[in-house]
Protein backbone atom coordinates (compact mmCIF):
# COMPACT_ATOMS: atom_id res chain seq x y z
CA UNK A 1 0.00 0.00 0.00
CA UNK A 2 1.32 3.46 -0.90
CA UNK A 3 1.22 6.49 1.33
CA UNK A 4 -1.64 7.73 -0.21
CA UNK A 5 -3.87 5.09 0.67
CA UNK A 6 -2.38 4.89 4.22
CA UNK A 7 -3.58 8.64 4.87
CA UNK A 8 -6.89 7.52 3.12
CA UNK A 9 -7.38 4.83 5.79
CA UNK A 10 -6.49 6.60 8.29
CA UNK A 11 -8.93 9.27 8.04
CA UNK A 12 -11.64 6.41 7.11
CA UNK A 13 -11.24 5.42 10.53
CA UNK A 14 -11.60 8.60 12.28
CA UNK A 15 -14.93 9.73 10.34
CA UNK A 16 -16.15 6.51 11.87
CA UNK A 17 -14.24 6.58 15.14
CA UNK A 18 -16.41 9.89 15.62
CA UNK A 19 -19.64 8.95 14.03
CA UNK A 20 -19.66 6.57 16.53
CA UNK A 21 -19.12 8.85 19.37
CA UNK A 22 -21.54 11.00 18.16
CA UNK A 23 -24.37 8.53 18.26
CA UNK A 24 -25.36 4.98 17.12
CA UNK A 25 -23.69 3.90 14.24
CA UNK A 26 -25.21 4.56 10.42
CA UNK A 27 -27.80 6.99 12.37
CA UNK A 28 -28.07 10.29 10.54
CA UNK A 29 -28.08 13.52 12.03
CA UNK A 30 -31.14 14.94 13.83
CA UNK A 31 -33.06 17.57 11.97
CA UNK A 32 -33.12 21.13 12.87
CA UNK A 33 -35.40 21.94 15.31
CA UNK A 34 -38.84 23.54 14.81
CA UNK A 35 -39.22 27.10 15.45
CA UNK A 36 -41.58 29.11 17.53
CA UNK A 37 -41.76 32.64 18.00
CA UNK A 38 -44.11 34.28 20.54
CA UNK A 39 -44.18 37.60 22.39
CA UNK A 40 -43.73 38.04 26.16
CA UNK A 41 -46.91 37.78 27.77
CA UNK A 42 -48.25 36.08 24.63
CA UNK A 43 -48.94 32.17 23.88
CA UNK A 44 -46.71 29.72 21.91
CA UNK A 45 -48.37 26.81 19.96
CA UNK A 46 -45.77 23.88 20.20
CA UNK A 47 -47.25 21.30 17.63
CA UNK A 48 -45.74 17.64 18.32
CA UNK A 49 -44.76 16.87 14.75
CA UNK A 50 -46.17 18.29 11.42
CA UNK A 51 -49.88 18.66 10.86
CA UNK A 52 -49.86 15.69 8.48
CA UNK A 53 -48.34 13.39 10.86
CA UNK A 54 -50.38 9.91 11.42
CA UNK A 55 -49.02 8.81 14.66
CA UNK A 56 -50.90 8.24 17.88
CA UNK A 57 -50.57 11.15 20.00
CA UNK A 58 -52.66 9.32 22.91
CA UNK A 59 -49.67 8.66 24.55
CA UNK A 60 -47.19 11.81 24.28
CA UNK A 61 -44.40 13.29 26.72
CA UNK A 62 -43.25 16.64 27.12
CA UNK A 63 -39.76 17.94 28.10
CA UNK A 64 -38.15 21.32 28.30
CA UNK A 65 -34.38 21.10 27.86
CA UNK A 66 -32.23 23.92 29.97
CA UNK A 67 -28.89 23.72 29.64
CA UNK A 68 -28.98 20.16 27.49
CA UNK A 69 -30.41 18.75 30.26
CA UNK A 70 -34.46 17.62 29.18
CA UNK A 71 -37.31 17.74 32.01
CA UNK A 72 -40.59 16.69 31.85
CA UNK A 73 -43.11 18.77 32.30
CA UNK A 74 -46.65 17.42 30.37
CA UNK A 75 -48.33 13.96 30.00
CA UNK A 76 -50.72 12.80 27.45
CA UNK A 77 -52.53 9.50 28.06
CA UNK A 78 -55.24 8.25 25.97
CA UNK A 79 -55.74 11.91 24.98
CA UNK A 80 -55.88 13.26 28.51
CA UNK A 81 -53.03 15.66 29.61
CA UNK A 82 -51.19 16.28 32.90
CA UNK A 83 -48.54 19.01 33.74
CA UNK A 84 -45.93 18.27 36.14
CA UNK A 85 -45.07 19.95 39.24
CA UNK A 86 -42.42 22.94 38.34
CA UNK A 87 -42.48 26.01 36.44
CA UNK A 88 -44.99 25.07 33.82
CA UNK A 89 -47.73 23.26 36.01
CA UNK A 90 -50.15 25.92 35.36
CA UNK A 91 -49.46 27.24 32.12
CA UNK A 92 -49.79 24.14 29.65
CA UNK A 93 -52.78 22.84 28.18
CA UNK A 94 -54.15 20.48 25.29
CA UNK A 95 -55.03 21.32 21.99
CA UNK A 96 -56.38 20.03 18.67
CA UNK A 97 -56.95 16.71 20.41
CA UNK A 98 -53.75 16.21 21.84
CA UNK A 99 -51.71 16.95 18.66
CA UNK A 100 -50.22 20.52 19.86
CA UNK A 101 -49.34 21.73 23.75
CA UNK A 102 -50.12 25.49 24.52
CA UNK A 103 -47.93 27.23 26.42
CA UNK A 104 -49.65 30.73 28.33
CA UNK A 105 -48.10 33.88 29.51
CA UNK A 106 -44.82 33.60 27.84
CA UNK A 107 -41.38 34.93 29.64
CA UNK A 108 -38.35 35.20 28.38
CA UNK A 109 -37.29 32.40 30.04
CA UNK A 110 -39.19 29.89 28.50
CA UNK A 111 -36.64 30.80 25.34
CA UNK A 112 -35.68 27.39 24.69
CA UNK A 113 -35.69 23.72 23.09
CA UNK A 114 -39.36 21.81 24.10
CA UNK A 115 -39.18 18.00 22.76
CA UNK A 116 -42.17 15.67 22.66
CA UNK A 117 -41.75 12.12 22.53
CA UNK A 118 -44.31 9.94 20.87
CA UNK A 119 -44.47 6.23 22.32
CA UNK A 120 -46.89 4.83 19.81
CA UNK A 121 -47.07 2.97 17.80
CA UNK A 122 -43.57 3.47 17.23
CA UNK A 123 -40.71 6.23 19.20
CA UNK A 124 -40.23 9.19 17.79
CA UNK A 125 -39.32 12.79 18.81
CA UNK A 126 -39.82 16.09 17.51
CA UNK A 127 -38.00 19.39 18.49
CA UNK A 128 -39.35 23.21 19.17
CA UNK A 129 -37.12 25.86 19.60
CA UNK A 130 -39.08 28.79 20.77
CA UNK A 131 -38.11 32.41 20.41
CA UNK A 132 -39.13 34.96 22.76
CA UNK A 133 -39.64 38.98 22.11
CA UNK A 134 -40.96 41.92 23.83
CA UNK A 135 -40.33 45.31 22.23
CA UNK A 136 -38.27 47.63 24.33
CA UNK A 137 -40.12 50.96 26.06
CA UNK A 138 -39.32 54.31 24.61
CA UNK A 139 -35.80 54.98 25.32
CA UNK A 140 -34.85 58.03 27.18
CA UNK A 141 -31.88 60.51 26.63
CA UNK A 142 -29.98 62.44 29.48
CA UNK A 143 -27.70 65.07 27.94
CA UNK A 144 -24.25 66.01 29.70
CA UNK A 145 -25.76 68.93 32.24
CA UNK A 146 -22.01 70.51 32.63
CA UNK A 147 -21.58 70.58 28.57
CA UNK A 148 -18.24 70.03 26.46
CA UNK A 149 -15.34 72.69 25.80
CA UNK A 150 -14.01 72.47 22.24
CA UNK A 151 -10.59 72.47 23.73
CA UNK A 152 -10.87 69.15 24.81
CA UNK A 153 -8.30 66.87 23.69
CA UNK A 154 -10.18 63.60 23.69
CA UNK A 155 -13.96 62.77 23.49
CA UNK A 156 -16.42 64.13 26.06
CA UNK A 157 -19.31 62.36 27.26
CA UNK A 158 -22.63 63.73 25.43
CA UNK A 159 -25.63 62.06 26.05
CA UNK A 160 -26.93 58.20 27.81
CA UNK A 161 -29.79 56.50 25.77
CA UNK A 162 -31.69 54.02 27.51
CA UNK A 163 -33.63 51.33 27.05
CA UNK A 164 -35.78 49.82 29.40
CA UNK A 165 -37.68 46.23 29.15
CA UNK A 166 -36.54 44.64 25.90
CA UNK A 167 -35.77 41.30 24.50
CA UNK A 168 -33.71 40.25 23.21
CA UNK A 169 -31.49 43.10 23.96
CA UNK A 170 -32.05 45.66 21.08
CA UNK A 171 -29.17 47.00 18.92
CA UNK A 172 -28.51 51.14 19.21
CA UNK A 173 -27.65 53.84 16.85
CA UNK A 174 -26.54 57.11 17.76
CA UNK A 175 -27.36 60.17 15.12
CA UNK A 176 -26.65 63.97 14.54
CA UNK A 177 -28.22 66.03 12.72
CA UNK A 178 -30.21 62.90 11.13
CA UNK A 179 -26.76 61.63 10.42
CA UNK A 180 -25.97 58.18 12.01
CA UNK A 181 -22.80 58.22 13.88
CA UNK A 182 -20.13 55.35 13.55
CA UNK A 183 -17.22 55.34 15.97
CA UNK A 184 -14.08 57.41 14.77
CA UNK A 185 -10.81 56.82 16.49
CA UNK A 186 -10.02 60.18 18.58
CA UNK A 187 -13.45 61.81 17.41
CA UNK A 188 -16.52 59.61 18.26
CA UNK A 189 -16.89 56.32 20.87
CA UNK A 190 -20.00 54.41 21.76
CA UNK A 191 -20.06 52.97 24.91
CA UNK A 192 -22.83 50.10 25.54
CA UNK A 193 -23.74 47.82 28.42
CA UNK A 194 -26.41 45.53 29.36
CA UNK A 195 -28.39 44.50 33.07
CA UNK A 196 -30.81 42.06 32.70
CA UNK A 197 -33.36 42.16 35.13
CA UNK A 198 -35.05 39.68 37.59
CA UNK A 199 -37.81 39.12 34.67
CA UNK A 200 -35.51 37.84 32.23
CA UNK A 201 -35.78 40.95 29.79
CA UNK A 202 -32.94 43.18 29.06
CA UNK A 203 -32.37 47.09 29.71
CA UNK A 204 -29.45 48.57 27.27
CA UNK A 205 -27.57 51.64 28.43
CA UNK A 206 -25.78 53.64 25.53
CA UNK A 207 -23.27 56.14 26.03
CA UNK A 208 -22.02 58.89 22.97
CA UNK A 209 -18.63 60.21 23.59
CA UNK A 210 -17.17 62.69 21.38
CA UNK A 211 -14.88 65.19 20.48
CA UNK A 212 -16.95 68.47 19.53
CA UNK A 213 -16.25 71.68 17.45
CA UNK A 214 -17.74 75.17 17.65
CA UNK A 215 -20.37 74.14 15.14
CA UNK A 216 -21.72 72.09 17.47
CA UNK A 217 -23.14 74.73 19.32
CA UNK A 218 -26.29 73.47 17.54
CA UNK A 219 -26.30 70.30 16.89
CA UNK A 220 -29.18 67.64 17.39
CA UNK A 221 -28.62 64.41 19.30
CA UNK A 222 -30.82 61.69 19.33
CA UNK A 223 -31.01 57.54 19.62
CA UNK A 224 -32.49 54.80 17.87
CA UNK A 225 -33.14 51.01 18.97
CA UNK A 226 -34.25 48.26 16.24
CA UNK A 227 -35.53 45.53 17.71
CA UNK A 228 -37.27 42.45 16.25
CA UNK A 229 -40.60 40.66 16.89
CA UNK A 230 -42.51 37.99 15.54
CA UNK A 231 -44.02 40.83 12.96
CA UNK A 232 -40.86 41.69 11.76
CA UNK A 233 -38.31 44.57 12.32
CA UNK A 234 -39.21 48.03 14.46
CA UNK A 235 -37.50 50.92 15.83
CA UNK A 236 -38.18 53.08 18.08
CA UNK A 237 -36.30 56.89 18.43
CA UNK A 238 -35.64 59.24 21.50
CA UNK A 239 -36.29 63.02 21.88
CA UNK A 240 -33.69 65.08 20.11
CA UNK A 241 -30.96 67.09 22.54
CA UNK A 242 -28.52 69.35 22.33
CA UNK A 243 -25.60 69.34 24.61
CA UNK A 244 -24.15 73.14 25.63
CA UNK A 245 -20.27 73.35 24.03
CA UNK A 246 -18.04 75.35 25.30
CA UNK A 247 -15.85 77.64 23.03
CA UNK A 248 -13.66 81.12 22.66
CA UNK A 249 -15.12 84.47 21.49
CA UNK A 250 -13.37 85.84 18.01
CA UNK A 251 -15.60 88.69 18.04
CA UNK A 252 -17.59 91.29 20.35
CA UNK A 253 -20.02 94.18 19.59
CA UNK A 254 -22.50 96.45 20.76
CA UNK A 255 -26.19 96.67 20.35
CA UNK A 256 -28.20 100.18 21.47
CA UNK A 257 -32.48 99.57 22.64
CA UNK A 258 -34.61 101.01 21.58
CA UNK A 259 -33.21 101.36 18.06
CA UNK A 260 -34.15 104.94 16.59
CA UNK A 261 -33.54 108.80 17.93
CA UNK A 262 -33.05 108.41 21.28
CA UNK A 263 -34.68 111.79 24.16
CA UNK A 264 -34.17 112.77 27.26
CA UNK A 265 -36.55 110.39 29.34
CA UNK A 266 -36.08 107.24 27.51
CA UNK A 267 -35.02 104.06 29.24
CA UNK A 268 -32.13 102.70 27.15
CA UNK A 269 -30.18 99.50 27.43
CA UNK A 270 -26.69 99.30 25.98
CA UNK A 271 -25.80 95.66 25.44
CA UNK A 272 -22.50 94.29 25.16
CA UNK A 273 -22.03 90.83 23.01
CA UNK A 274 -19.72 88.39 21.75
CA UNK A 275 -20.02 84.94 19.66
CA UNK A 276 -17.85 82.74 22.54
CA UNK A 277 -19.69 80.25 25.05
CA UNK A 278 -19.63 81.52 27.98
CA UNK A 279 -20.05 85.38 27.01
CA UNK A 280 -16.48 87.33 27.97
CA UNK A 281 -16.32 89.21 31.28
CA UNK A 282 -17.64 93.09 29.89
CA UNK A 283 -16.57 96.10 30.54
CA UNK A 284 -17.84 99.49 28.74
CA UNK A 285 -16.37 102.68 28.32
CA UNK A 286 -17.45 105.86 27.43
CA UNK A 287 -15.88 108.89 25.69
CA UNK A 288 -16.95 112.69 25.71
CA UNK A 289 -17.61 114.13 22.44
CA UNK A 290 -16.12 117.44 23.33
CA UNK A 291 -13.82 116.77 26.31
CA UNK A 292 -12.94 113.60 24.53
CA UNK A 293 -12.49 112.12 27.84
CA UNK A 294 -13.07 108.31 28.70
CA UNK A 295 -15.07 107.19 31.62
CA UNK A 296 -15.24 103.20 32.36
CA UNK A 297 -18.37 101.63 33.41
CA UNK A 298 -19.38 98.42 34.76
CA UNK A 299 -22.67 96.83 33.12
CA UNK A 300 -24.54 94.14 34.72
CA UNK A 301 -24.02 90.23 34.52
CA UNK A 302 -25.17 89.79 31.43
CA UNK A 303 -23.44 92.79 30.08
CA UNK A 304 -26.22 94.92 30.14
CA UNK A 305 -25.41 99.24 30.62
CA UNK A 306 -29.29 100.34 31.96
CA UNK A 307 -29.80 104.16 31.46
CA UNK A 308 -33.40 104.17 33.37
CA UNK A 309 -33.92 107.93 31.95
CA UNK A 310 -31.13 108.99 29.85
CA UNK A 311 -29.87 112.18 29.49
CA UNK A 312 -27.71 114.35 27.16
CA UNK A 313 -24.50 114.12 29.35
CA UNK A 314 -25.44 110.22 28.78
CA UNK A 315 -24.48 111.06 24.64
CA UNK A 316 -20.94 109.63 23.78
CA UNK A 317 -18.63 107.18 21.56
CA UNK A 318 -19.36 103.88 23.58
CA UNK A 319 -17.28 100.74 23.32
CA UNK A 320 -17.23 96.93 24.89
CA UNK A 321 -14.19 94.97 25.89
CA UNK A 322 -14.21 91.42 26.22
CA UNK A 323 -12.01 89.17 28.31
CA UNK A 324 -12.10 85.97 28.39
CA UNK A 325 -11.71 84.17 31.92
CA UNK A 326 -10.45 80.72 30.35
CA UNK A 327 -7.94 82.40 27.61
CA UNK A 328 -7.34 85.64 28.93
CA UNK A 329 -7.88 86.83 25.41
CA UNK A 330 -9.60 90.45 25.07
CA UNK A 331 -11.41 91.96 22.12
CA UNK A 332 -12.82 95.35 21.88
CA UNK A 333 -16.24 96.07 19.76
CA UNK A 334 -16.71 98.46 17.05
CA UNK A 335 -17.32 102.58 18.83
CA UNK A 336 -20.94 103.35 18.69
CA UNK A 337 -22.51 106.86 19.15
CA UNK A 338 -25.39 107.03 21.50
CA UNK A 339 -26.81 110.93 20.95
CA UNK A 340 -29.71 111.47 23.55
CA UNK A 341 -31.74 114.17 21.93
CA UNK A 342 -33.17 117.20 24.17
CA UNK A 343 -34.50 120.46 24.47
CA UNK A 344 -33.79 122.63 27.65
CA UNK A 345 -36.25 124.35 30.07
CA UNK A 346 -38.52 127.02 28.20
CA UNK A 347 -38.10 130.39 29.44
CA UNK A 348 -40.80 133.12 28.69
CA UNK A 349 -40.44 136.69 29.01
CA UNK A 350 -41.32 138.47 30.95
CA UNK A 351 -42.09 136.27 33.81
CA UNK A 352 -45.23 137.99 35.21
CA UNK A 353 -46.76 140.14 32.06
CA UNK A 354 -49.17 142.92 33.01
CA UNK A 355 -51.06 145.25 31.31
CA UNK A 356 -53.79 147.92 31.64
CA UNK A 357 -56.99 147.21 29.50
CA UNK A 358 -56.61 148.59 25.98
CA UNK A 359 -52.73 148.01 25.99
CA UNK A 360 -50.93 145.24 24.24
CA UNK A 361 -48.11 142.69 25.49
CA UNK A 362 -45.56 140.45 23.55
CA UNK A 363 -44.31 137.14 24.67
CA UNK A 364 -41.21 135.54 24.02
CA UNK A 365 -40.34 131.70 24.23
CA UNK A 366 -37.06 130.21 24.00
CA UNK A 367 -35.15 127.04 24.63
CA UNK A 368 -32.03 125.15 23.62
CA UNK A 369 -31.98 121.96 21.49
CA UNK A 370 -29.24 120.14 19.60
CA UNK A 371 -32.38 119.76 17.38
CA UNK A 372 -33.96 122.67 15.26
CA UNK A 373 -36.93 123.57 17.69
CA UNK A 374 -40.62 124.97 16.40
CA UNK A 375 -42.12 126.97 19.12
CA UNK A 376 -46.54 127.25 19.65
CA UNK A 377 -48.56 129.32 21.58
CA UNK A 378 -52.11 128.40 23.09
CA UNK A 379 -54.13 129.67 25.24
CA UNK A 380 -54.40 127.47 28.31
CA UNK A 381 -58.17 127.37 28.90
CA UNK A 382 -59.80 126.51 25.78
CA UNK A 383 -56.14 124.95 23.95
CA UNK A 384 -56.21 127.27 21.08
CA UNK A 385 -53.45 127.35 19.02
CA UNK A 386 -52.71 131.11 19.16
CA UNK A 387 -49.77 131.68 17.11
CA UNK A 388 -46.70 129.38 15.64
CA UNK A 389 -43.01 131.20 16.42
CA UNK A 390 -41.38 132.15 19.46
CA UNK A 391 -43.60 135.43 19.79
CA UNK A 392 -46.96 136.26 21.06
CA UNK A 393 -48.68 139.58 20.44
CA UNK A 394 -51.13 140.71 22.46
CA UNK A 395 -52.75 144.03 21.62
CA UNK A 396 -56.32 145.88 22.84
CA UNK A 397 -56.20 143.96 25.73
CA UNK A 398 -59.27 143.28 27.61
CA UNK A 399 -60.14 142.11 31.12
CA UNK A 400 -60.98 138.38 29.57
CA UNK A 401 -57.79 138.31 27.59
CA UNK A 402 -55.99 137.83 31.55
CA UNK A 403 -55.25 134.17 32.25
CA UNK A 404 -52.73 131.14 31.33
CA UNK A 405 -50.87 131.21 28.03
CA UNK A 406 -48.51 127.86 26.87
CA UNK A 407 -45.43 127.99 24.95
CA UNK A 408 -44.87 124.80 23.53
CA UNK A 409 -40.84 124.03 22.30
CA UNK A 410 -40.90 121.00 20.05
CA UNK A 411 -38.28 118.88 17.97
CA UNK A 412 -40.22 117.45 14.75
CA UNK A 413 -37.63 114.70 14.05
CA UNK A 414 -37.74 113.28 17.44
CA UNK A 415 -41.14 112.32 17.70
CA UNK A 416 -42.66 113.35 21.61
CA UNK A 417 -39.33 115.76 22.49
CA UNK A 418 -40.84 118.91 24.00
CA UNK A 419 -40.87 120.92 27.12
CA UNK A 420 -43.87 123.25 27.94
CA UNK A 421 -44.01 126.63 29.96
CA UNK A 422 -47.11 128.64 31.15
CA UNK A 423 -46.83 132.02 31.75
CA UNK A 424 -49.97 133.69 33.44
CA UNK A 425 -51.09 137.02 32.17
CA UNK A 426 -52.61 140.17 34.13
CA UNK A 427 -54.86 142.57 32.92
CA UNK A 428 -55.42 145.57 35.60
CA UNK A 429 -58.93 146.09 36.44
CA UNK A 430 -61.16 146.56 39.40
CA UNK A 431 -62.48 143.45 41.22
CA UNK A 432 -64.77 141.58 38.46
CA UNK A 433 -67.36 139.39 40.57
CA UNK A 434 -69.06 136.09 38.94
CA UNK A 435 -72.56 136.92 39.61
CA UNK A 436 -73.96 140.22 40.57
CA UNK A 437 -77.22 138.67 42.36
CA UNK A 438 -78.82 135.59 42.72
CA UNK A 439 -81.55 133.93 44.59
CA UNK A 440 -81.83 130.66 46.72
CA UNK A 441 -84.37 128.71 48.63
CA UNK A 442 -83.05 127.31 52.20
CA UNK A 443 -84.60 125.93 55.25
CA UNK A 444 -84.64 127.22 58.90
CA UNK A 445 -81.97 126.48 61.31
CA UNK A 446 -79.59 124.73 58.44
CA UNK A 447 -76.09 125.22 58.11
CA UNK A 448 -75.44 126.89 54.78
CA UNK A 449 -72.47 127.15 52.12
CA UNK A 450 -72.64 130.56 50.46
CA UNK A 451 -69.91 130.76 48.26
CA UNK A 452 -68.55 133.90 45.96
CA UNK A 453 -66.13 134.28 43.54
CA UNK A 454 -64.00 137.35 41.95
CA UNK A 455 -61.26 137.80 39.58
CA UNK A 456 -58.64 140.70 39.10
CA UNK A 457 -55.71 142.69 39.28
CA UNK A 458 -54.09 143.24 41.34
CA UNK A 459 -55.73 140.04 43.23
CA UNK A 460 -59.06 140.97 45.42
CA UNK A 461 -59.99 140.27 49.02
CA UNK A 462 -63.34 139.04 49.58
CA UNK A 463 -65.53 139.91 52.73
CA UNK A 464 -69.19 139.17 54.41
CA UNK A 465 -71.38 141.37 55.31
CA UNK A 466 -73.11 138.43 57.68
CA UNK A 467 -71.09 136.85 60.51
CA UNK A 468 -69.89 133.18 60.00
CA UNK A 469 -66.42 131.10 59.04
CA UNK A 470 -65.36 132.15 55.50
CA UNK A 471 -62.21 130.18 54.12
CA UNK A 472 -60.57 131.55 50.77
CA UNK A 473 -59.64 129.20 47.57
CA UNK A 474 -57.39 130.34 44.92
CA UNK A 475 -58.41 129.20 41.65
CA UNK A 476 -56.02 132.00 39.54
CA UNK A 477 -53.00 133.92 39.91
CA UNK A 478 -55.92 136.99 39.81
CA UNK A 479 -59.05 134.97 41.04
CA UNK A 480 -60.28 134.18 44.28
CA UNK A 481 -63.14 132.04 45.53
CA UNK A 482 -64.49 132.64 49.57
CA UNK A 483 -66.69 130.10 51.25
CA UNK A 484 -68.88 131.09 54.36
CA UNK A 485 -70.25 128.82 56.47
CA UNK A 486 -73.57 130.50 58.13
CA UNK A 487 -76.29 129.43 60.53
CA UNK A 488 -79.79 130.38 58.54
CA UNK A 489 -81.80 132.34 61.47
CA UNK A 490 -85.22 134.80 60.79
CA UNK A 491 -82.78 137.94 60.63
CA UNK A 492 -80.33 135.89 58.05
CA UNK A 493 -83.63 135.60 55.76
CA UNK A 494 -84.85 139.21 56.15
CA UNK A 495 -81.42 140.77 55.33
CA UNK A 496 -79.54 138.21 53.21
CA UNK A 497 -75.83 137.96 52.55
CA UNK A 498 -73.51 140.76 50.79
CA UNK A 499 -70.04 139.53 49.25
CA UNK A 500 -67.32 142.33 48.59
CA UNK A 501 -64.74 142.07 46.59
CA UNK A 502 -62.38 145.16 46.85
CA UNK A 503 -58.58 145.64 45.56
CA UNK A 504 -56.54 148.64 45.09
CA UNK A 505 -58.67 149.77 41.77
CA UNK A 506 -62.26 149.24 43.60
CA UNK A 507 -64.62 146.82 44.74
CA UNK A 508 -67.27 145.43 43.67
CA UNK A 509 -70.74 143.28 45.54
CA UNK A 510 -72.51 140.28 44.97
CA UNK A 511 -75.75 140.00 47.12
CA UNK A 512 -77.39 137.08 47.73
CA UNK A 513 -80.96 136.36 48.51
CA UNK A 514 -82.62 134.24 50.97
CA UNK A 515 -86.15 132.40 50.53
CA UNK A 516 -87.63 129.71 53.39
CA UNK A 517 -88.57 126.22 51.29
CA UNK A 518 -91.39 125.53 53.65
CA UNK A 519 -91.98 122.00 51.89
CA UNK A 520 -88.67 120.71 53.87
CA UNK A 521 -88.94 119.55 56.54
CA UNK A 522 -86.89 121.94 59.22
CA UNK A 523 -83.69 120.44 61.64
CA UNK A 524 -80.26 121.18 61.56
CA UNK A 525 -78.70 120.75 57.85
CA UNK A 526 -75.95 122.02 55.72
CA UNK A 527 -76.15 122.70 52.43
CA UNK A 528 -73.63 124.08 49.84
CA UNK A 529 -74.44 126.97 47.58
CA UNK A 530 -71.75 127.75 44.93
CA UNK A 531 -71.29 129.60 41.76
CA UNK A 532 -72.47 128.41 38.64
CA UNK A 533 -70.73 128.68 35.39
CA UNK A 534 -69.91 132.19 33.80
CA UNK A 535 -70.52 133.94 30.37
CA UNK A 536 -68.81 137.03 29.77
CA UNK A 537 -68.47 137.97 33.40
CA UNK A 538 -71.90 136.82 34.40
CA UNK A 539 -73.20 133.66 35.54
CA UNK A 540 -76.73 132.52 36.55
CA UNK A 541 -77.37 130.38 39.49
CA UNK A 542 -79.41 127.25 38.98
CA UNK A 543 -82.06 127.74 41.60
CA UNK A 544 -84.19 125.47 43.61
CA UNK A 545 -87.48 124.92 42.40
CA UNK A 546 -90.39 125.71 44.04
CA UNK A 547 -92.62 123.96 46.06
CA UNK A 548 -96.22 123.37 44.73
CA UNK A 549 -99.62 125.19 45.94
CA UNK A 550 -100.91 122.88 48.40
CA UNK A 551 -104.15 124.62 48.80
CA UNK A 552 -105.10 123.38 45.48
CA UNK A 553 -104.39 120.06 46.46
CA UNK A 554 -106.51 120.19 49.45
CA UNK A 555 -109.36 120.84 48.10
CA UNK A 556 -108.84 118.62 45.00
CA UNK A 557 -108.73 115.95 47.45
CA UNK A 558 -112.16 117.34 49.67
CA UNK A 559 -114.09 117.54 46.57
CA UNK A 560 -113.34 113.82 45.60
CA UNK A 561 -114.19 112.77 48.86
CA UNK A 562 -117.81 114.62 48.71
CA UNK A 563 -118.68 113.14 45.13
CA UNK A 564 -117.83 109.40 46.43
CA UNK A 565 -119.75 109.78 49.69
CA UNK A 566 -123.06 111.28 47.99
CA UNK A 567 -122.64 108.36 45.54
CA UNK A 568 -122.06 105.50 47.88
CA UNK A 569 -125.79 107.06 49.56
CA UNK A 570 -127.71 107.18 46.59
CA UNK A 571 -126.54 103.31 45.96
CA UNK A 572 -127.47 102.20 49.29
CA UNK A 573 -130.94 103.76 48.86
CA UNK A 574 -131.58 102.14 45.58
CA UNK A 575 -130.30 98.82 47.06
CA UNK A 576 -133.26 99.14 50.19
CA UNK A 577 -136.08 99.96 47.34
CA UNK A 578 -135.01 96.94 45.92
CA UNK A 579 -134.29 98.51 42.91
CA UNK A 580 -130.92 97.01 42.64
CA UNK A 581 -131.02 93.19 41.69
CA UNK A 582 -128.19 92.58 44.41
CA UNK A 583 -128.38 89.29 45.65
CA UNK A 584 -132.01 89.04 44.16
CA UNK A 585 -133.15 86.22 41.86
CA UNK A 586 -134.84 87.21 38.24
CA UNK A 587 -134.84 90.25 37.30
CA UNK A 588 -135.54 93.86 39.04
CA UNK A 589 -136.18 96.98 37.02
CA UNK A 590 -134.32 99.85 38.28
Amino acid sequence: MGLSGLVCALLLAACCCSRRAAGVPGEAEPPDPELVEAEVGGTALLTCGPSHSQSNFSHVDWFSVHKEKPTLIFRVRKGQGQSEPGEYQKRLSLQDRGTALVLSHVTPHDERIFLCQVKRPQSQEHRIQLRVYKAPEEPTIQVNPLGISVSSKEPEEVATCVGRNGYPLPQVIWYKNGHSLKEEKDRVYIQSSQIVESSGLYTLVSILKAQLVTADKDALFYCELSYRLPSGNHMKESREVSVQVFYPAEKVWLEVEPVGALKEGDHVEIRCLADGNPPPHFTISKQNLSTKEVEEMTPEDNGVLVLESAQKEHSGLYQCQGLDLETMASLLSDQQELLVNYVSAVRVSPAAPESQEGGSLVLSCEAESNQAVQFQWLREKTGQVLTEGPLLQLDNLKREAGGGYRCIASVPRVPGLNRTQLVHVAVFGSPWMTQKERRIWVQENAVLNLSCEASGHPRPTISWSVEGTAQEQDQEPQSVLSVLSVLVTPELLRTGAECVASNALGRNTTTIFLELDSSRSTGLSTSTVSPSVRANGTSTEKKLPEPESKGVAIVAVTVCVLVLAVLGAVLYFFYKKGKLPCGRSGKQEM
